[in-house]
């Protein structure tokens, strides 16, 4: 009888019952698809992210030594470089796959025009090897905002890219010759960049040591990682950590985690986050996690509201119903089993097909967005199925409540 009752309501309010689905599935369709790019957000927005240069930067050991002696500073004087052979090393770590980028920086102050300049050598994009991976790294992938016009030279030439302010003052143009230390350079293109390199000369890393009589010297190399945003766990030292804490800080992809890898593998090195950049990105996340969770509890507000609307009027039209069925000696918990049954049946239909479109909307948001599509786990299911039957509760707990109190004399006159 009990399922024969479940059964004709549903037949005999067809209607009321597809308008309180239809809320449902609204609301679990934008709480899927928010939900979905919530949790894959990150990775996606520290990718996009990337395309705004390096966030990590090592330097040699020695020049981060602060000693002093009574009011004297023994700070080294810039004097240490980092070894140019270690560099493959930095794909090496475990967090290998996260680095985007990096370049290799080596500044040299050389004459030009009778005036003092910046060389600035790098790698453009060096070939190398680590292992059996082959990877390529400079300026090109890790300042993809560097703009060229000409072309750019090849790490194993001798031409040069020459800053657009410092062109412009000493006349040079693309092909143009250039005497650096006494020898000629061909300028393959002019360099844009908006910071300090459009008064500089930037030439191959090999050029530099060169000049510098540094061979295979590096003074700080620039890495460009997909980190998580980091929070008061990663800002603890991994050294007073116990060994399971200190494992999942060290197996975390924070920006500190990162950059002690980096100094593990590169000797002498000291690698930090270039703060200001981790910084951004984490407050960038949080506030797009903030407006994600906004909208989420907005669209499933609309949707208790519209539940709750259906059900009052679908309890008001089978207040006769309810009054014969007390009349005949159906108690508060009988009746009340009926109507909690239909919610729930309502809730997980309507939770399982606003699951697949949202599903569909996080997909479609993703390619549209971050030009690649985010996947929805079927584990998000029986959290979905959750929110849904919770809203459904929600809306239709006090038709429910006040349908159970209906005087049988009353109703059954039509007069409730």
């Amino acid at each position: 009888m009990f399922v024969r009752l479940v059964y004709e309501s549903f037949r005999r309010q067809t209607r009321r019952k597809l308008l309180v689905a239809i809320a449902v599935t609204l609301g679990a369709t934008v709480s899927t698809a928010m939900i979905g790019i919530a949790t894959g957000i990150g990775d996606k927005i520290s990718h996009e992210l990337r395309s705004y240069g390096a966030n990590l930067v090592v330097t040699p050991e020695e020049d981060n030594l602060d000693v002093q002696i009574g009011s004297v500073d023994l700070k080294p004087g810039g004097g240490a470089y980092l070894d140019e052979s270690a560099l493959p090393k930095i794909k090496g770590i475990f967090w290998r796959n996260n680095i985007a980028a990096f370049a290799p920086e080596l500044p040299v102050n050389t004459g030009v025009g009778g005036e003092q300049v910046t060389l600035l050598g790098t790698y453009f994009a060096k070939p190398l090897r680590f292992g059996k991976e082959d990877f390529t790294a400079g300026v090109r992938t890790a300042f993809p905002w560097w703009k060229v016009s000409g072309a750019w030279p090849t790490d194993d030439s001798e031409d040069v890219l020459v800053g657009e302010r410092l062109a412009a003052k000493l006349g040079l143009a693309v092909g143009s010759q250039i005497s650096v230390s006494e020898k000629q350079h061909r300028v393959s293109g002019i360099l844009s960049t908006g910071s300090s390199e459009d008064d500089q000369i930037i030439a191959p890393l090999a050029l530099a040591q060169e000049i510098a009589g540094k061979p295979g010297a590096v003074s700080k190399i620039f890495v460009s990682a997909v980190t998580k945003p980091e929070d008061a766990f990663a800002r603890r030292n991994p050294d007073s950590l116990s060994p399971a804490d200190r494992d999942r800080w060290y197996c975390s992809p924070y920006p500190q985690s990162i950059a002690y890898q980096l100094q593990e593998a590169i000797p002498h090195a000291h690698a930090e986050q270039i703060r200001q950049v981790a910084q951004n990105e984490g407050n960038i996340l949080s506030r797009i996690k903030g407006i994600i969770l906004l909208i989420t509890l907005a669209a499933l507000f609309t949707s208790g509201l519209a539940v709750s609307a259906a059900m009052a009027t679908a309890m008001f039209e089978r207040r006769t119903e309810v009054g014969l069925m007390k009349a005949l000696g159906a108690g508060y918990f009988s009746l009340s089993m009926i109507f909690i049954t239909e919610s729930a049946l309502l809730a997980c239909g309507g939770g399982v097909v606003g699951f697949l479109f949202g599903a569909l909307l996080a997909r479609e948001l993703g390619r549209a967005i971050f030009g690649s599509q985010i996947d929805i786990q079927p584990v998000l299911l029986p959290v979905i199925l959750g929110i849904a039957v919770a809203v459904t509760f929600a809306g239709s707990a006090f038709a429910i409540r006040r349908a159970v109190r209906y005087d049988p004399v009353l109703a059954l006159r039509g007069e409730a």
